[in-house]
């Protein structure tokens, strides 16, 4: 009799997690929040939690070092992890990095990794604490772990959107798609012909957006000053539509999103045109743009209604009303949700 094999990619990245947190009891008081958020949250004590998320970034699957620099690679891998700190509503302190090293990289090669990670502790304000190095036989692996803090009664979560709150976004969408593709064609052509030097003056928007992202902590900190607590949030990694399911599942609601408010980048659009994509299919799967997505109440609209790069895109409806975009002819269309396909 033959054992049982279950493809991974039959359950996909979330599918895969659901699959293996079945069985996860939280045993400790001080665990607030465990898996299925942006974060988890720890009982600090008082009125304080802290904040803990970790990711892991391969070689070959997340970065392509032939047009990824070491540095902005080292950039990146911190902004990544601070944006689910953001995305908490916290404020990040500490981090932790690992990282796995073939035989290929020299000292001066990760200097140069560091370079990145210490631009990027300075830039956010948090302190590099500690981490682990090792050998690795499949080219650079990087691990960071971002530890940030909150009052207990600011954390936002997936889980607290309601019927009639208002869905926003930061920032423009699609871009960091778009630059991989421009950055992989790039490449193409020069592998084809290695005298070819790459054509990117006029795509620095969307190459700047892929190869170094910044985790929006400026929004997090006009969100406090302004006075306003999101009802749910989280970061823009696997694409809006992706996110979006993600809020509507927690929360236990619908949404609706209208295509004439998602912000796009002129740049954004003309490229995506020429590449023969649709650049509201790059807005809705592209991934990678680490922008918030994130509702507000009624009340607090007056609050944001003239910031310049908070965007009204639609608004959370009952769960049986489903998910949809309004497209510009007015037509509702069913979201789908692509996302990025790990396995």
């Amino acid at each position: 009799m033959s054992e049982k094999r279950t493809e991974i990619g039959n359950l996909g990245e979330f599918g895969l997690i659901d699959h293996l947190n079945k069985n996860v009891k939280v045993k400790n008081a001080t665990s607030v929040k465990g898996i299925g958020d942006d974060a988890a949250v720890i009982d600090a004590g008082s009125e304080n939690v802290k904040v803990v998320t970790t990711d892991l970034l391969i070689e070959g699957v997340h970065f392509d070092l032939s047009y990824m620099p070491l540095p902005h690679m080292g950039f990146k891998a911190v902004a990544v992890n601070i944006s689910d700190v953001a995305a908490m509503n916290a404020v990040p302190k500490q981090i932790t990095v690992s990282i796995g090293l073939s035989n290929r990289f020299s000292v001066e090669a990760v200097e140069a990794l560091y370079e990145g990670i210490h631009a990027a502790c300075e830039h956010y304000g948090v302190d590099l604490v500690g981490g682990d190095t090792t050998a690795s036989r499949s080219g650079l692996v990087i691990s960071i772990t971002a530890i940030g803090e909150a009052k207990k009664d600011e954390v936002v979560y997936r889980d607290g959107a309601k019927a009639n709150d208002i869905l926003c976004v930061t920032g423009d969408l699609g871009g960091a798609l778009v630059g991989l593709q421009i950055l992989e064609r790039e490449k193409q052509v020069f592998l084809a012909n290695p005298e070819m030097k790459p054509e990117l003056d006029k795509y620095t928007l969307v190459t700047g957006r892929q190869l170094r992202p910044d985790a929006r902590m400026d929004i997090i900190h006009e969100l406090k000053e302004l006075g306003v607590k999101p009802t749910s949030m989280m970061d823009i990694s696997d694409g809006l539509a992706s996110e979006i399911f993600h809020i509507c599942k927690a929360s236990n609601v619908g949404a609706t999103i209208y295509e004439d408010k998602l912000p796009i980048d002129k740049q954004t659009f003309d490229t995506a045109v020429e590449l023969n994509l649709d650049p509201i299919t790059c807005v809705l799967n592209g991934g990678e743009d680490y922008e918030l997505l994130f509702t507000i109440s009624q009340e607090d609209f007056p609050k944001l209604e003239k910031h310049a790069d908070i965007h009204f895109i639609g608004h959370i409806t009952k769960p049986e009303e489903g998910k949809y975009l309004v497209t510009k002819s007015g037509t509702a269309v069913q979201i789908k949700a692509q996302g990025w396909k790990h396995f």
